[in-house]
């Protein structure tokens, strides 16, 4: 789920007044209403990511892809519940959406972003709905939507699921925890678990979450009802599709599932954030656990498990199985990738946001580079989505006028830098038209040394070879 177990502290009389507002200046800040903060984080969100929302391109073949079927007509059946990706919610908005808005990128990006800094503003709200310091709920929120995660997510067209079942996950936190109507929580809890489910599987972690938050409130009652309600849909669509999900064949190998896969998948999504220079969470592993960089992430991650254990067990516990309840239903996938990672990454922020207070000097310290790794890392994330998207917007209309007039069936094409090769294998991944050009089979990306049509130039241009 999506948003942080540990902020239900605050209702937990054995952790009476971790989460109070210090009683100094800051007092005068905590009294700012809570819709203030929300509006407050959704416009520095916005603004901090204004370079993705000015975006003039688009990050991957499924922005492509999906433009090609929206221009058709084409809609996703929602009866199709034995269709591996059973997203039916997400896919007829994303056609209608890229329908719309497709040919403008800004105001596509410009959606993707706004509804990004929606559900960091949500999470500011539940945070202090359960009761946290303003500023730590603040702080938390922006530290999650301007991470490497939220970045990725924000900035790529393809999250469109990944948005919607967090504003979900959200919405019923928010709702329980200022709710005493059993009725409208369990209406809510079913209700919006069942939207989430139709936009992404992930949604199944929320009545795992919703029971974890039901602990750590001290079994109140509200967090009980929201569980079995949120439950109740999930086990019926796990009744419905486990089969399809575990045996039905795989369209890439990061979909491959193996209880094997859970130590590495875990280790990488934990390591990625202060491993700056890694632009997907796959990736946070792949120079080996003896890389320099490696093993600050790791005495970093341990550093910070240490000062969550000295502010109290509980902390610790969130975070490790709150992150595992976030993280579980992708941890047996094949690959690891930052999109999956979102809701983990809310959860994470607003811990230790929450502990900020009673860390300690040392403390403190740890959680402040942590802080300015994950900026950092957020940024370095936001130029790469920037940077793809630049080339895009050459590269496609460049691609789709070269098939246009070339007269052979297909075109070969030699990549001018090895390390861009994986952009255009993304941007040319069973791409079956772009405006109103049939790509298709047509294109072939070929290895140094082997002869080539057009060169593709780092800017995304086409040089002819031949």
């Amino acid at each position: 789920m999506t948003w942080p177990i540990a902020a239900c502290f605050a209702q937990n009389p054995l952790m009476k007044n971790t989460l109070a507002t210090p009683a100094d200046t800051t007092a005068v800040l905590d009294s700012v209403g809570v819709g203030v903060v929300a509006l407050a984080v959704f416009a520095i969100v916005v603004l901090a990511q204004l370079p993705l929302v000015l975006n003039p391109g688009y990050f991957s073949h499924d922005e492509l892809q999906w433009a090609a079927i929206g221009a058709q007509g084409g809609a996703f059946d929602w009866g199709a519940i034995q269709t591996f990706q059973y997203r039916p919610l997400t896919f007829t908005l994303w056609s209608q959406l890229s329908r719309a808005l497709f040919d403008q990128p800004q105001a596509f990006h410009a959606v993707i972003v706004a509804w990004g800094a929606l559900n960091a503003a949500l999470l500011a709200v539940f945070g202090r709905r359960l009761g946290m310091w303003m500023p730590a709920a603040l702080f938390g929120a922006l530290a999650f939507a301007l991470g490497p995660y939220a970045m990725y997510v924000h900035g790529w067209v393809g999250t469109l699921g990944d948005l919607l079942w967090m504003t979900c996950a959200l919405v019923i936190g928010i709702v329980v925890a200022r709710s005493e109507d059993r009725i409208a929580i369990v209406a809510m809890s079913l209700l919006l678990t069942v939207v989430a489910l139709l936009a992404k599987e992930a949604a199944v972690s929320i009545p795992a979450l919703l029971a974890l938050m039901w602990w750590f409130s001290g079994r109140q009652r509200r967090w009980g009802l929201a569980t079995v309600a949120s439950a109740i849909p999930v086990a019926i669509y796990l009744m419905l599709r486990i089969g399809v999900l575990l045996f039905a064949p795989r369209e890439a190998e990061g979909y491959v599932w193996s209880i094997g896969h859970v130590p590495l998948r875990w280790s990488e999504y934990q390591l990625f954030v202060p491993n700056i220079a890694v632009f997907e969470a796959g990736n946070a592993l792949s120079r080996g656990i003896g890389d320099k960089r490696v093993l600050l992430s790791a005495a970093l991650w341990l550093a910070l498990s240490i000062v969550l254990a000295r502010v109290g067990w509980r902390w610790l516990a969130a975070f490790l199985l709150g992150g595992l309840a976030a993280l579980a239903p992708v941890l047996v996938l094949g690959a690891s990738t930052n999109h999956y990672g979102y809701g983990f990454a809310a959860l994470t922020a607003l811990v230790v946001a929450a502990v900020w207070s009673r860390a300690g000097r040392g403390g403190r310290a740890v959680i402040a580079v942590l802080a300015i790794l994950n900026l950092w890392h957020g940024v370095n994330v936001m130029r790469g989505m920037r940077h793809v998207g630049e080339v895009q917007s050459v590269f496609s209309p460049a691609l789709a006028n070269a098939v246009r007039e070339s007269g052979q069936p297909v075109l070969r094409l030699l990549p001018a830098t090895a390390g861009d090769a994986w952009i255009f294998e993304r941007l040319t991944h069973e791409i079956s038209s772009y405006q109103g050009i049939v790509i298709g089979q047509r294109v072939q990306l070929v290895q140094p040394d082997t002869a080539a049509d057009y060169r593709i130039e780092t800017d995304g241009r086409l040089t002819l070879l031949r």
